[in-house]
């Protein structure tokens, strides 16, 4: 028996043999064109039939998950954005080459543009770049991959595009493993939506695992290659486990969040886009804890209107009707960033300008937010949260544009509704003066993310410092305490919001501080609801 670790990013245990997916890549040579016309009406061709493909896509993962259906329509918009084809056709027109050369030359240059981008997430576009290209140049060439797969099978490969990931029929795939890849990547989302069992960045994971038979446990992150009786056994009752666990889960939808002793934790889910609130709504959240509006500022060349941003937030109002949606206004910078707002390059961002310092000095764009938001609680329970406040000015400030901009809907005759004020308290700065911020805002929510890595002075991103780089440090908990005490002390609540709040280790802590809600990612919401329950 062989074991290989990884990275989990899909819990469960599966059984079965490998197929491992080892893909040969079309063929680009630099061909010289002389006919330019004709090669250019080859290219919309392919991009007609790769937009056809992708509907498709689309259409077969949304029967499982709407939510992810979303990674394949953003596919489509690329393939519709003149700036990316017509970047192409340019390039077969200037350099007089072949369509596919110039897809893959074209789409390099993308992808690095995305690559050399701070933000992890904006990283991982690039691979919806590459994945783009590859589909068109397979069109192109013909050369189009099907892996031969026999029976129910665990994939393996040295990484998966979402395209080849949703390709797969679910009840042929058993589990997934990866070589490369990373918790964020489209891919490892379909996986969860799928709910197959997925490691990444498998350590030793190579071809010769072919036609095998191995375990995977997803939660721990581990391969068994042909694996012994004895780890057979372990393996087959945690599988029982595990299924047992997911029935009792789903038997919790519908249920309170309450403490043993009675006392009700509100228990909300973080969402990133608009599609994200069918997974908030079919795991049962109790409202929308973090909406982190930032993402329809990323990857775009404009700023998105009034109306466009008003549109998202009445459509994630309306869905949840008359449940909480608290949105974090804009929290551009850091490893966030937007090229829209053309911010110049910093050598720390972190500490930069970013978030609540950008809309108080750009307030065209904080106005622009806060009318969609203002419109849009007509329509719902809305609530606005301040990200990354350090003084009592930085909030009188922000509520004195938020007059401003009641007033100027007021005089339009626009509907709106009052909308309560709360802030992130992320920083150090927040938590030690929360008894004077306390008095002039609704409810605080702990960012426990950035209150970490200023608290400790340890980059939450740098791996070298994931030693230092703890939530459970004292420091950090008792910022969040003194917290507490103070909004508590006006009659007003106080929850956490970053990825402490699903920490079980951290949950009796929290509730003894007084915490009155926890919003965490979506797949956890149950998770918390029975250790809640349990406490």
């Amino acid at each position: 028996m062989t074991e290989l670790k990884g990275k989990g990013v899909c819990q469960g245990v599966a059984r079965g043999e490998v197929c491992y997916i080892k893909k040969a890549a079309a063929e680009v040579e630099r061909k010289r064109i002389y006919d330019i016309p004709s090669e250019a009406a080859k290219l919309n061709m392919a991009i007609e039939k790769a937009r056809e493909q992708l509907k498709e896509l689309e259409k077969k993962v949304k029967k499982s998950d709407k939510n992810s259906a979303m990674i394949f329509d953003v596919h489509q918009m690329m393939l519709y954005d003149p700036d990316f084809t017509g970047d192409i056709e340019k390039y077969i027109a200037e350099n007089e080459v072949c369509a596919e050369y110039a897809v893959m030359q074209t789409a390099k240059k993308y992808a690095k543009m995305l690559e050399d981008m701070p933000n992890p997430y904006m990283q991982e576009r690039a691979g919806d770049v590459t994945d783009i290209a590859e589909r068109l140049v397979n069109i192109l060439t013909e050369n189009e991959y099907k892996p031969a797969m026999h029976g129910r099978v665990i994939i393996a490969a040295d990484d998966l595009s979402p395209s080849e990931t949703a390709s797969f029929s679910r009840e042929n795939i058993l589990g997934i493993i990866i070589k490369n890849g990373s918790s964020t990547s489209h891919t490892s989302i379909l996986a969860r939506t799928m709910d197959i069992p997925a490691i990444i960045n498998v350590d030793g994971l190579d071809n010769s695992i072919d036609g095998k038979t191995v375990f995977i446990d997803g939660s721990e992150g581990k391969v068994y290659v042909e694996p012994d009786e004895v780890t057979s056994a372990v393996m087959e009752k945690k599988a029982q486990l595990e299924s047992i666990k997911k029935e009792r889960l789903m038997r919790l939808k519908g249920k309170e969040t309450v403490t043993r002793d009675g006392r009700k934790i509100e228990l909300y889910a973080n969402i990133s886009t608009a599609a994200d609130i069918d997974a908030a709504i079919l795991n049962d959240a109790e409202g929308i804890g973090l909406f982190r509006s930032e993402f329809m500022y990323l990857d775009r060349k404009t700023l998105p209107t009034d109306d466009e941003l008003f549109e998202v937030y009445k459509s994630i109002a309306a869905k949840i009707k008359d449940k909480p949606v608290i949105i974090r206004t804009l929290d551009i910078g850091a490893d966030k960033q937007a090229p829209s707002l053309g911010l110049p390059k910093e050598e720390n961002p972190a500490l930069g300008f970013r978030a609540i310092r950008i809309c108080l000095e750009r307030t065209d764009i904080f106005k622009t937010q806060l009318r969609a938001i203002y419109r849009a609680s007509a329509y719902g329970n809305i609530y606005i949260m301040l990200p990354m406040i350090t003084s009592e000015v930085e909030v009188i400030q922000a509520k004195a544009i938020m007059l401003d901009v009641r007033d100027e809907l007021r005089s339009e005759s626009i509907e709106f509704k009052e909308v309560p004020v709360g802030i992130m308290v992320e920083t150090p700065a927040a938590a030690v003066i929360s008894d004077k911020l306390s008095k002039i805002v609704d409810f605080f929510s702990v960012g426990t993310n950035d209150l970490t890595q200023y608290t400790l002075a340890a980059d939450r991103q740098n791996p070298k410092l994931s030693n230092l780089y703890s939530v459970e440090n004292e420091a950090v908990l008792r910022l969040i305490e003194t917290a507490a005490e103070n909004i508590h002390k006006e009659g007003k609540w106080i929850g956490i919001c970053g990825e402490a709040a699903a920490d079980p280790r951290l949950l009796k802590r929290f509730l003894d501080m007084g915490i009155d809600e926890l919003s965490v990612s979506s797949g956890y919401v149950l998770g918390v609801r029975e250790m809640i329950r349990m406490s």
